[in-house]
């Protein structure tokens, strides 16, 4: 299996706190409920790399950790928590789109949807936003493993919306995360002419 060796490096709460460095980077962004620190361990095979909560929503910066010499991961904050005062939620949603839209080391964004459900109206708006700018979009079918064998046909239809074939994936079984693993490690960083401007 692919190894991917991943360490934390900063957080930062707006893009100007963001490190300066010639890594690609990959954004992993999703509901707050949908298990990105679990993924972020299970890419990375660390226990304890990203801190895992039972409360949704406890991430409200930008993490950075740094993989080999050349690629980075940033964990976004999640979106879509009711219980977050609107300027807290404002303030963020601010902050990640000055990421996604100014962040030149940004390569790509793996949007991680809980695959019973399929993607709402956040993430094809995230999508939709990435592509405009030139950025890779990786769809995560999240949580396969609570899928049947018979089910799995129909939950890969419900992300014909975005129009991506998504990668399934489970941080509880480990499907999909080694192919995750050889997307991430192929990473390079968008030369400055090839980057689509952000309309």
């Amino acid at each position: 299996m692919t190894r991917l060796a991943a360490e934390f490096v900063t957080s930062a709460f707006a893009l100007s706190g963001c490190p300066r460095w010639n890594r690609a980077e990959i954004a992993l962004a999703g509901r707050s409920n949908v298990g990105k620190s679990s993924l972020l361990n299970a890419i990375a095979n660390t226990k304890g790399l990203a801190r895992t909560s039972k409360t949704p929503g406890r991430t409200r910066c930008l993490n950075f950790f740094a993989v080999g010499d050349a690629i980075a991961i940033c964990d976004l904050p999640g979106f879509g928590y009711a219980k977050m005062g609107h300027d807290e939620a404002r303030k963020i949603a601010t902050m990640m789109n000055e990421y996604i839209e100014g962040r030149e080391n940004l390569a790509a964004i793996a949007i991680l949807i809980d695959c019973r459900r399929g993607p709402r109206d956040e993430e094809l708006a995230l999508a939709d936003s990435a592509i405009d700018r030139g950025i890779e979009v990786i769809p995560l079918a999240t949580k396969c493993d609570k899928l049947k064998r018979s089910e799995r046909a129909a939950a890969i239809k419900r992300f014909a919306p975005i129009g991506i074939a998504p990668i399934l994936c489970s941080a509880t079984s480990a499907e999909g995360i080694g192919e995750l693993r050889r997307r991430i490690l192929t990473l390079k960083r968008p030369a400055a002419n090839d980057r689509i401007e952000s309309r």
